[in-house]
């Protein structure tokens, strides 16, 4: 079983620490390097063997979004998941935009951390359920322009609500339980997006999403 090669970056030793401790015993994972600031990373020998970087985000010396731009142009291989106590829209969105995979909060449990860890490593989008949120926006059923009128007339709260939650890369059954219904509602509900929206698969409603604003 191959484990996923992990790096740790924070100015805080105690939140370093306290990460490892969490996750010492879990045999997927296994924390190969750390560092307490942005420009440390560059320094680690074993930097191209890294699959995951967990990266705080206030830092000195260099944060972590310019340390995540810096790291995804000189190793693309290594996906970054973002570590904050803040889920301000505009410190989010700054990671996303610099390539940035998932964004969880300082107060996430063991569960989510791993969970967030192996979905990171495999390529997939993770969010703690506060930044889904603060990403989705407080009125989910805001008309957004004049040209999205008559789609936001049709669909209803939930289905905008499992739109967002799909092109934030969430699955049935995660969206299930953040929107506390079953996860065959929830395709239920998608069966009658794509049927609305004319989509064939998520992918084509993602774009939708995002083309619409939606996700703004």
């Amino acid at each position: 079983m191959k484990r996923i090669k992990t790096l740790i970056v924070d100015d805080h030793q105690l939140v370093i620490d306290g990460i490892k401790s969490l996750i010492k015993n879990i045999p997927e994972i296994e924390v190969v390097a750390e560092a307490n600031n942005g420009k440390e990373i560059f320094d680690l020998a074993s930097l191209s063997q890294i699959d995951v970087a967990l990266m705080d985000i206030n830092m000195p010396v260099l944060n972590g979004i310019d340390a995540t731009k810096q790291l995804r142009q000189l190793h693309p291989q290594i996906k970054v998941l973002a570590l904050s106590m803040h889920d301000d829209k505009t410190m989010i969105e700054s990671m996303l935009n610099v390539g940035a995979l998932g964004y969880i909060m300082k107060n996430a449990n063991k569960d989510e951390l791993i969970l967030a860890i192996k979905k990171i490593a495999a390529g997939q989008k993770y969010f703690s359920s506060d930044v889904a949120l603060t990403l989705m926006g407080k009125q989910s059923t805001e008309i957004i322009s004049e040209k999205n009128k008559t789609e936001i007339d049709t669909l209803t709260k939930r289905e905008i609500e499992i739109m967002k939650l799909v092109a934030l890369g969430f699955s049935s059954i995660e969206i299930g339980k953040k929107l506390f219904i079953s996860p065959r509602t929830v395709e239920t509900h998608r069966t009658n997006l794509f049927e609305k929206l004319q989509v064939k698969n998520v992918a084509m409603l993602i774009r939708y999403a995002m083309k619409n604003g939606y996700m703004d």
